[in-house]
């Protein structure tokens, strides 16, 4: 296990020149970072690039829920700036995630990541919007729709690990949100998990985020994460 390859960091700021401030301070303890939609239309892409460029994989969160051709648009675009994965919204149906996956084929090293239900939603989140089903059931419904898409796999909170890896087997990847150290705030996560149960209930990757970048000491709250991962 190494944990520099499966932990991602969530750069979840609003301006680029705090978000550099961190990835300075974490140095060579963070090589997989986050970047969501606040910080992308704070910064641009040109952060993207310079995080790229310092030989840092970029997770382009961007959750993309748009017509098919926009969506592929949007895939090509991140792309061409060299993230290693993109999010698109697996409740748009199989016509967008196949969009997406189609137009990753130009990029081998891209990995398209269907979101499955937010990690903020609870069961009455989805009675909400008129879907009758648990969280846990909803989430299998549509990773099962990414697979068949074509998707390389789901982005799902740490409590729906164990089923997910089940359904979608070995080689998918599941990239888990909604993670805090044991005794941690799960912050807006209605369905949280520790780093560690959600790797070894199956995760591929974990991403962590106030728990390390709202720290006093970044740096010594990631090396307590990977500490966490290898006991």
């Amino acid at each position: 296990m190494d944990p520099n390859n499966e932990i991602i960091v969530a750069l979840d700021y609003g301006n680029g020149p705090t978000a550099e401030d961190l990835v300075d301070r974490l140095g060579d303890e963070c090589r997989f970072y986050k970047v969501g939609l606040e910080l992308l239309t704070a910064a641009g892409p040109d952060f993207v690039r310079h995080l790229v460029s310092r030989g840092k994989e970029v997770f382009l969160d961007l959750k993309l829920f748009e017509i098919p051709n926009s969506v592929a648009g949007a895939v090509r675009a991140a792309g061409a700036l060299g993230v290693s994965m993109v999010t698109v919204h697996s409740m748009g149906g199989t016509g967008i995630m196949a969009a997406a996956v189609d137009a990753a084929r130009d990029f081998p090293d891209l990995r398209i990541l269907a979101l499955t239900v937010v990690t903020s939603m609870t069961d009455e989140d989805l009675a909400d919007i008129g879907v009758s089903d648990s969280t846990e059931e909803q989430v299998l419904r549509l990773a099962r729709l990414a697979g068949k898409a074509g998707c390389h796999g789901v982005i799902a909170s740490p409590q729906d690990v164990s089923a997910l890896r089940g359904t979608l087997g070995s080689n998918a990847l599941i990239v888990t949100c909604g993670v805090a150290l044991p005794g941690g705030t799960p912050f807006d996560h209605a369905r949280p998990g520790t780093p560690r149960a959600a790797l070894a209930a199956g995760a591929s990757h974990v991403v962590v985020g106030r728990t390390v970048t709202r720290a006093q000491d970044p740096a010594a709250a990631l090396r307590l994460v990977h500490a966490g991962l290898v006991v």
